[in-house]
């Protein structure tokens, strides 16, 4: 990859168009942190490790602020669009390697997305109005597209709207908890009480799995690279401002719903904070929540739809896929191809699996995105660029990329299997793309044999 020239900031001229300062990003990061993680799983979390649900929260946080400290040193380093792919491609110059981190990069995001769609279409929904569920997801995903295909401003825009409405049911559900624990009522010794089915350490690495799946999202910050505007500013704040944000918001929501509702209430229920607001007896009518819980899954599917696409446009940038997935709208400037396809892969997968299974397989996805995230950076640490750039210690990656195989060790064999799944499809489309670009550079020379 030829290196590109910056103006000190590490900007660089791209064809995207650069609107996306600070608040902008932090906004995003939050809304896709903050949403069907903690909204629909926190209830597994509390299968696992009964009232504790602090402690998985805390494991995932840590390896959260790990990671994104590796990323913010290689987006404010290398400010371009494809993230993780771009480092990997970097470090090793190795085109199939490349492919395939950014290929697992944006399965994970159309896997996301397709889980919160259907999240979307269930209980929460159902407390509203009884819809069927497929056409629901169909129409749902369809409107993702159009807000995306409008463009990155438009859909940056509507999330801060929505995160605000997520973040404020999740600051009610804290608010509701305290009201609880002030006036008497509740459980605070259920905060230390584990699952009696098995030893705390093995429920909370177990759980940390799904914990981390909360913390999703800062991620796809990656690939905004090109439409935020001074990176080398804006990262590091935006990102470790939303992690500690999404990580005291859910310890807190942990801490207050293990008090108000018994674990093994929770562990069975697919609306675990609405039993929250349920069992405070406080007159909130649950269409409110729900409606919020609605909000903020829609937010998240939304988020990891522009991730998806944007990690597409920086494989097609990159010459690894088609350059055809790499086109720009004339006038909105945004990658039309990139997310059409991708809306219409999430609508494919949004039939295949379950939400738990879904979820646990982004984190296989991604855990593997990260750790080569966190080895490029260790590559590369002698590669200094002219512009300024945040850097971690250089400890950070190694204890990143430990932490990353403790959580890989987490996953079952079935999760295992479609991962590996996912790998075949990624290396029969990478030597399609291969023979493809051949054909195309036969082509060019024989005319120039011609000429």
């Amino acid at each position: 990859m030829a290196d590109v020239k910056t103006d000190g900031t590490g900007a660089h001229e791209t064809k995207l168009k650069r609107t996306v300062g600070v608040w902008l990003l932090f906004f995003f990061i939050v809304g896709d942190t903050l949403g069907a993680g903690i909204y629909t799983l926190i209830g597994t979390m509390a299968a696992d490790v009964g009232g504790m649900l602090w402690l998985p929260l805390l494991i995932a946080l840590v390896l959260a602020l790990l990671t994104a400290g590796t990323y913010a040193e290689m987006i404010t380093k290398y400010p371009h669009a494809g993230g993780a792919a771009r480092y990997v491609q970097r470090a090793f110059h190795k085109p199939y390697l490349t492919f395939v981190i950014g290929f697992l990069m944006l399965s994970s995001g159309i896997t996301t997305s397709a889980l919160l769609a259907n999240a979307f279409a269930g209980d929460y929904l159902s407390a509203l109005v009884d819809w069927p569920s497929a056409p629901v997801t169909i129409v749902f995903l369809c409107l993702l597209i159009a807000i995306n295909l409008r463009g990155v401003r438009e859909s940056l825009s509507a999330n801060v709207v929505a995160t605000i409405i997520e973040t404020s049911g999740l600051v009610l559900v804290i608010i509701v908890a305290a009201i609880v624990f002030g006036s008497g009522d509740g459980d605070p010794s259920r905060i230390l009480t584990p699952s009696p089915d098995q030893p705390i350490l093995v429920g909370a690495f177990a759980a940390s799995v799904v914990a981390f799946f909360s913390f999703l999202g800062f991620e796809a910050a990656a690939n905004m690279a090109e439409e935020v505007k001074d990176p080398t500013h804006s990262y590091p704040r935006a990102l470790f401002g939303a992690i500690g944000t999404a990580g005291v918001i859910y310890l807190l929501i942990a801490l207050g719903s293990a008090i108000v509702v018994d674990p093994n209430i929770m562990a069975e229920s697919t609306g675990p904070l609405l039993e929250v607001i349920n069992a405070s007896n406080i007159a909130i009518p649950s269409w409110l929540f729900s409606t919020i819980a609605l909000i903020a899954i829609a937010n998240g599917a939304l988020l990891f739809m522009v991730m998806a696409s944007r990690a597409t446009y920086g494989l097609a940038e990159a010459g690894l896929l088609p350059s055809i997935f790499g086109q720009v709208a004339p006038t909105r400037r945004t990658p039309w191809v990139a997310i059409i396809v991708v809306g219409l892969a999430t609508i494919a997968m949004s039939f295949v699996g379950s939400i738990g299974l879904l979820a646990d397989t982004t984190v296989l996805l991604l855990v593997w995105v990260f750790i080569f995230t966190n080895i490029s950076c260790i590559v590369l640490r002698n590669d200094i660029p002219e512009h300024k750039y945040f850097k971690v210690p250089r400890w950070v990656p190694y204890v990143a990329i430990v932490c990353s195989f403790i959580l890989l060790s987490q996953q079952t064999l079935q999760i295992w299997l479609i991962g590996l799944g996912y790998l075949a499809v990624g290396s029969v489309l990478f030597l399609i793309a291969r023979y493809g670009k051949k054909q195309l550079d036969s082509e060019d020379l024989d005319e120039l044999d011609l000429g």
